[in-house]
């Protein structure tokens, strides 16, 4: 939004933010906490993290009706991330250096359960509610997106099923500040024109929970398969480094095995986003993409051996 005639000192131009136009999509939002999440985390947490993400010039959220205005920072010349597409390995570097900068100052910080509103994933009642979502969104995810899936992914799926509850009661370390959907389309790179060389966006999911789920989920389908299997490693020991700076020392063995683990969040993100979302050819495309790769993700880690 360009704004004629501003004064001096502001901005040419904002991006302003405002509940989904599709039925579907709004529903979701306001019945999930999205559109509350995302205000509370620009007015409340978002100067306590380093990452780089766009200013917030006025959030506001009315809890009657669910609505919500967020005018940020337009981040152009800066260009969106294409998670159908994936991303280089040097785009990823810097994914996973954002993530720390991220997670790493608010690491294991209990003052964050004050934060009544984050998303938490822990305790009987999560548990039981994340099942229940699964089952109740994998059986039509299966009728559309079966034909993109390998006998191998299925088979995988419907065994995690059975098992998402134990995965979620068996989570174990510290918590701390994370995205929730850290993914590319999520992103906004520089360009030879200008802007940052990453800024983070679409802050609706905002959880205090376990950090390797970001890591994992980003890794598991930002990078082309055999891009992933040779640079994995590599970038979960760059993380682990990169939250050094902040006094965080967690060993690369714990790292590597939470990162196994949460291979499967990207699984659960697949299912059940793409049932509560408008279709249209672009989602189907993403989350075909989506599914195909975290399943394969967890797969070439074994990751069920892991819950």
């Amino acid at each position: 939004m360009t704004l004629i005639d501003a004064a001096p000192e502001l901005p040419t131009s904002v991006v302003l933010k405002l509940p989904s136009l599709d039925e579907t999509s709004r529903a979701t939002g306001v019945m999930l906490r999205n559109y509350e999440r995302e205000v509370k985390f620009y007015l409340e947490l978002a100067d306590t993290v380093d990452l780089r993400i766009p200013h917030c010039h006025h959030g506001e959220w009315d809890e009657e009706s669910g609505d919500f205005t967020l005018v940020l920072e337009d981040m152009a010349p800066a260009e969106q991330g294409d998670q159908i597409r994936g991303c280089a390995i040097g785009a990823a570097q810097l994914a996973v250096d954002e993530l720390a900068r991220l997670h790493g100052p608010r690491w294991a910080d209990e003052s964050l359960f004050d934060k009544e509103w984050l998303g938490r994933r822990t305790g009987d009642d999560d548990a039981a509610m994340l099942l229940g979502l699964w089952q109740m969104f994998f059986p039509p995810f299966l009728e559309v997106y079966n034909a993109y899936l390998s006998s191998e992914a299925i088979e995988l799926a419907t065994t995690f099923g059975s098992r998402l509850g134990e995965w979620v009661d068996g989570r174990t370390g510290p918590d701390t500040i994370i995205h929730g959907d850290y993914r590319l389309d999520n992103m906004l790179f520089g360009t030879a024109a200008g802007g940052p060389p990453l800024t983070t966006v679409d802050w609706q999911t905002p959880g205090h929970g376990a950090p390797l789920a970001d890591l994992s989920y980003f890794c598991g389908a930002g990078l082309l398969p055999a891009d992933r299997v040779a640079h994995e490693r590599g970038l979960v020991e760059r993380y682990g480094l990169a939250l050094t700076a902040y006094g965080v020392d967690v060993s690369e063995t714990w790292l590597w095995e939470q990162y196994r683990r949460e291979a499967f969040g990207g699984v659960v993100m697949a299912v059940v986003a793409s049932q509560v979302v408008g279709r249209s050819d672009r989602s189907e495309a993403l989350f075909a993409t989506m599914a195909t790769r975290h399943l394969q993700h967890a797969l070439d880690l074994d990751s069920l051996a892991s819950i």
